[in-house]
């Protein structure tokens, strides 16, 4: 019996459960000042367990910043950008993937580019083509944006995982008669399963957190995304209410949480179904 294999074990369970803790702890803080008076957030050696816990923070934070408006906002832009990406990407990567030509190579090779560029070079000539469809100030020029940022993204992803599946497969339901577009929806779809909730996470949760677009192309305040009302916790000079903006916060993640556990499922039962009928 090989004795460095229990040891071999722990170590790597040891390793799991620091990484675990690494990534919690800002979350367990977080949720720990969300239930702190103002007092105890600004002491000097300040405590993970709250003394005097408190809901002020949450009441706060809905009734100053309008928390429950941009939730709505924001789920409606992730939501939609999400949704726009998978059914964009999905025939847009199987036509790269399935179809050989020059063309495709340059447009994968542009893909992966495109990924590279930042921000700010991306806003201005976003605005301008927003601006004179008159789609600046609307939640739908806001998904159109995001749709934009996450495709490359998506194509580049979906076109492993078509790559990934037999050409045997879509070769005998043409035999069968099915066309192109029934080929791609009831034989490579289910087995894109992974695929799909992969990007669709991507998409919803980059639209979800996403700040800077929405900053510059939404002026109307009824229009807010939750990331630029939490940031209106933050002061002119700097100095941030952080109970507050802990509720805030912590409130926000919670529809990200749900849609990952809600794909999370879907994904394994999606999975098996292509597998059954593969």
């Amino acid at each position: 019996m090989n004795r460095s294999k229990p040891l071999t074990r722990a170590l790597q369970y040891l390793a799991l459960l620091g990484y675990i803790a690494f990534l919690a702890f800002p979350l367990l803080w977080m949720l720990s000042t969300s239930f702190k008076t103002p007092q105890e957030v600004v002491e000097l050696h300040p405590s993970l367990i709250p003394r005097e816990p408190t809901l002020d923070n949450y009441t706060s934070a809905f009734e100053q910043q309008h928390l429950a408006r941009a939730a709505w906002n924001s789920l409606q832009v992730s939501v939609g950008s999400a949704v726009l990406t998978v059914v964009i990407a999905l025939p847009a990567a199987y036509a790269l993937a399935r179809v050989r030509s020059r063309i495709n190579t340059l447009a994968t090779a542009w893909i992966l580019l495109s990924q590279l560029f930042p921000f700010i070079l991306l806003v201005i000539p976003l605005f301008i083509i927003l601006k004179g469809a008159s789609l600046t100030n609307s939640l739908f020029g806001l998904i159109l944006v995001y749709v934009t940022w996450s495709l490359p993204f998506a194509l580049w992803m979906l076109q492993g995982f078509v790559r990934g599946i037999p050409r045997e497969l879509e070769e005998a339901a043409a035999m069968d008669g099915a066309s192109r577009f029934q080929t791609l929806w009831r034989i490579v779809a289910p087995l894109l399963a992974p695929g799909v909730v992969a990007v669709t996470l991507f998409a919803f949760i980059s639209s979800w957190n996403e700040f800077f677009f929405a900053l510059v192309l939404l002026k109307r305040p009824e229009l807010a995304t939750l990331p630029l009302e939490l940031a209106k916790f933050v002061g002119i000079e700097g100095i941030a209410r952080l109970g507050p903006l802990a509720a805030g916060s912590l409130m926000a993640t919670v529809p990200s949480l749900i849609f990952f556990a809600f794909l999370q499922r879907r994904l394994t039962s999606g999975g098996l179904a292509g597998a059954v009928k593969g």
